[in-house]
């Protein structure tokens, strides 16, 4: 870190020393100097801020070391600890992390291309290993405790699911699969290990998304986990080449910029219906399944992912919440406008001004999120004779208003329309 520091200092003043020695330089040569300069300084800043923070937000090995200390001590189990604690057989590759207390890496098992994710707790201190190991198991994998039966650990989850998915007479089947996925090595019984593990396991939020999802063909299959250390399938291919900037980057960017990376590094237009189409069979399967219905609470571009075929994938859950958890947060929240109403980063509901409380209600339903989004992902190189139209039924469906708890028929009208349209534009051609 202090030769990155050094360097960085000799880029910096190197442009001025050049000048004090040979002299006043002409006005031309003096602008292009002050350009590369300030080229040089904006790749060096770039450099320094993604090395000083690779180490904070790339953990991987640290969450490896707890996970595993946990498993020799019996505490937790899985279907992965073996393979990846004792044989060495899951292989960690690139750090895809974007905060320190969540680390994703993709990676390597059983000859399959895998996501790898991990929670660390915020107050875990780095500095302790390889010495010692903070008492996680105290705080995580504290429940059940020794002498749960096997009822109470199943009236333990259904409370559980009840809480977060709401009352539904759908919960007594997902928590036999969770039982079942509890019993990995199938001899008919869950241990204690097994069921910490597990338990833990539901306090993450995308794992929660996951169960409730892995019916449906958009969300990303479950393949093994070991204590909260889960695998998935492979992180899809981005949607979006933008994606990858610094988030503190993307927000410089013209929205013509955006755009003009968008055509030249995305995939050709037929492509990009296909997986709008995707993205849409997904809004539906949000409204209304087995298990309730979810609201997206931060619709990006960086979420929209798709496979080798170019079907829609979604990128990352942690944003796709249960309805009512939304309700909970929101309901009798205090607020003065309808600005102070809003869970994650777009889930608004309206401001009660004479109670001063918010709404349980969200104001925009996932589908108008989507078509805003879908606005600068399809209508750039969209074919000539369909872009009119498109921009059309793209725009009534932005405007979607009211509470997204009765829109159920509008809702469905237009979603229909869009995929119709679409479908139209890449049937019977290699595309579809």
């Amino acid at each position: 870190m202090r030769r990155l520091r050094r360097l960085v200092h000799l880029v910096l003043l190197c442009p001025f020393s050049m000048g004090l020695q040979q002299g006043r330089l002409p006005g031309l040569r003096v602008k292009y100097v002050l350009l590369v300069w300030l080229g040089i300084f904006v790749g060096s800043w770039m450099v320094y801020v993604h090395y000083s923070s690779y180490s904070e937000l790339c953990r991987g090995h640290v969450c490896q070391v707890v996970i595993c200390d946990q498993y020799r001590k019996g505490i937790i189990s899985g279907s992965v600890c073996q393979d990846l604690c004792e044989l060495q057989k899951v292989e960690w590759r690139t750090c895809l992390s974007s905060v320190p207390g969540r680390q994703v890496y993709s990676g390597l098992w059983q000859d399959k291309e895998v996501t790898i994710k991990c929670g660390i707790e915020e107050d875990l201190n780095s500095k302790a290993w390889p010495g010692a190991v903070p008492g996680r198991e105290l705080v995580l994998f504290d429940k059940p405790t020794r002498g749960t039966s096997i009822k109470e650990f199943q009236e333990m989850i259904l409370s559980f699911l009840k809480v977060n998915l709401g009352d539904l007479p759908s919960l007594p089947a997902l928590v036999d699969q969770i039982l079942f996925m509890a019993d990995f090595n199938k001899d008919s019984r869950v241990s204690l290990a097994e069921a910490k593990s597990v338990w833990a396991l539901l306090q993450r939020n995308e794992f929660l998304l996951l169960l409730s999802l892995q019916e449906k063909e958009h969300a990303s299959r479950l393949l093994g986990y070991c204590g909260d250390l889960y695998l998935t399938e492979g992180i899809p291919h981005g949607s979006w080449q933008g994606a990858v900037l610094l988030p503190a980057l993307r927000p410089l960017l013209p929205s013509v910029l955006h755009r003009a990376l968008q055509q030249w590094f995305g995939p050709a237009w037929p492509w990009r219906a296909k997986i709008a189409i995707g993205l849409l069979e997904f809004v539906e399967e949000l409204f209304h399944g087995s298990y309730g219905t979810f609201y997206m609470c931060e619709t990006t571009l960086a979420n929209v992912g798709y496979t080798a075929a170019y079907d829609f994938k979604m990128a990352d859950l942690q944003q796709v919440t249960p309805e009512v958890t939304v309700r909970r947060f929101l309901q009798g929240r205090h607020c003065e406008q309808s600005s102070d109403c809003i869970y994650g980063r777009d889930c608004r509901a309206p401001c009660d001004r004479l109670m001063r409380q918010c709404k349980g209600d969200l104001i925009q339903p996932n589908l108008a999120k989507v078509c805003e989004l879908l606005r600068d992902y399809l209508l750039p190189g969209a074919p000539a004779d369909l872009r009119e139209e498109l921009g059309k039924q793209l725009r009534t469906c932005t405007t979607l208003s009211g509470l997204a708890s009765q829109v159920e028929a509008h809702h469905s009208l237009v979603l229909s329309h869009l995929k119709t349209l679409l479908w139209r534009e890449i049937s019977n051609t290699n595309y579809s």
